[in-house]
């Protein structure tokens, strides 16, 4: 399932955006501690595709998803 999520992204002079943070629905917010890889790829657990960016957060490896102008993550899995 998709958890629709607010990012915050930055936006460089060539156009490449860098997700630098999460913010869930109830207002937790997390920072992103690096940007490990990004490649356009589909959700085999939420369905649907776009550019995944494999993202640490806490130490921990995360699929943060951009599908055309919105960003998600697989639910289902240990926040």
């Amino acid at each position: 399932m998709k958890q629709y999520v607010a990012v915050v992204a930055r936006y460089d002079e060539n156009g490449r955006i860098e997700p630098r943070q999460i913010q869930w629905n109830d207002g937790r917010v997390f920072e992103i501690d690096r940007v490990i890889d990004r490649k356009r790829r589909a959700s085999m657990k939420a369905g649907g595709s776009g550019i995944r960016y494999t993202v640490r957060i806490l130490g921990k490896e995360r699929y943060l998803y951009l599908e055309e102008n919105r960003w998600f993550v697989e639910t289902g899995e240990e926040s």
